[in-house]
């Protein structure tokens, strides 16, 4: 790992390519690049069968030009240092202080690369690459470039630190919506690397760090908490939430189904069903057995079985007692009651019967038994 110091301080641990790997993507990147030369070469070479020998050696040269030198500019300057050779080797070329190159950058590497690549085959770029403590060509010396392995095997990567277990729960109630991806990416690389950096200038990053990620969540840094430790516990408390998020949305992740309507109660009442809810059903519900079937629920009656239900209770135990008080005709009056004049029981107007008026009450006469006295 090579370490570079920025102009800022920050040390940046970059992994330069070594002379196998980008052999093997100058390689790819060649094979790609003559292929379509030989293409446009001869296509344009059977459409300027009618032009003179030096029109067709111009055309040639601004081929060349154009593809093998243009080519891999404007791929680099597009991808950003990552061309196809690159991308299948895991490398990417980037400044001096790490960040993406530009169109200048580019440009002085493929120009720079039609000598010592394409000139000379080769040699001149890997005797560079040899002598140079990080790798670089000639090209990437005029350029201020560097080649680097920007796929790491898995194997090497390394996690995290673990807290101290006194901190372990600590920071549970800390609000880390406000910290941004970036400054948990550094943080996390601080904690990766931190043993391999020097002593002064870990502790300043650590205390850059903290100071940082304690202004985004709003709450201090704990007294007497280092700031490498407390880096940590917070770190390990976003992990544990991940953990938890996760878990919540592989366990809950399917929509609840829908619950159930509750049937509607069903019950008799004469020859009809009633459907309704329960308080209306309880209202409608058929007489007892033993107290006999009102008017208008026997079997072949043309009235609606629910309008012998309309008559409020109240009215019915009222009218109930009133017929029970009533005396049957041709009752002895009893002696309190006698006066001067002979009096004959006549039954009270409000103690008729409970049943509706009207031709039901002869039906009821002729089939089920005596007269009613009411009428």
């Amino acid at each position: 790992m090579n370490e570079l110091v920025t102009g800022d301080a920050v040390v940046l641990g970059l992994r330069p390519a070594r002379l196998p790997s980008r052999a093997l993507a100058i390689a790819i990147d060649l094979a790609v690049l003559m292929t379509v030369f030989v293409v446009l070469s001869l296509g344009l070479a059977v459409a300027s069968v009618t032009l003179d020998e030096a029109a067709t050696v111009a055309i040639t040269v601004a081929t060349f030009l154009l593809v093998l030198v243009g080519g891999p500019v404007a791929v680099e300057t597009l991808s950003h240092g990552r061309s196809l050779g690159k991308l299948a080797c895991g490398l990417r070329v980037v400044r001096d202080d790490g960040g993406p190159i530009r169109f200048r950058h580019a440009l002085v590497r493929g120009a720079m690369g039609a000598v010592e690549i394409l000139g000379t085959f080769g040699v001149v770029g890997s005797i560079a690459s040899l002598v140079s403590a990080r790798g670089r060509r000639l090209g990437d010396v005029f350029a201020g470039t560097l080649v680097v392995r920007e796929r790491v095997p898995a194997g090497r990567a390394a996690a995290a630190p673990p807290p101290p277990p006194w901190l372990l729960g600590r920071f549970a109630q800390l609000d880390l919506s406000g910290v941004p991806d970036g400054l948990w990416l550094a943080i996390r690389q601080y904690l990766t690397r931190m043993n391999q950096l020097d002593t002064v200038v870990r502790g300043a990053m650590a205390e850059r760090l903290s100071t940082d990620l304690a202004a985004r969540t709003g709450v201090p840094v704990p007294q007497g908490v280092p700031s490498a430790a407390y880096l940590a516990a917070v770190v390990h408390e976003r992990q544990v939430r991940d953990v938890r998020r996760v878990a919540a949305a592989a366990g809950h992740g399917s929509p609840a189904p829908a619950p159930r309507p509750v049937p509607a109660r069903q019950e008799f009442v004469g020859e009809r069903t009633v459907k309704g809810r329960p308080a209306e059903v309880r209202r409608r519900r058929p007489p007892r057995a033993g107290t006999g079937q009102r008017c208008g629920q026997r079997r072949g009656s043309h009235r609606r079985p629910e309008r012998a239900q309309r008559r409020p209770r109240a009215a019915g135990r009222r009218t109930s007692a009133l017929v029970a008080r009533a005396r049957p005709v041709g009752a002895p009056i009893p002696r309190a009651s006698r006066g001067a004049w002979p009096r004959v029981a006549i039954p009270d107007a409000r103690a008729r019967c409970p049943e509706p008026p009207a031709p039901r009450h002869r039906r009821c006469a002729r089939r089920a038994g005596p007269r009613c006295p009411g009428r």
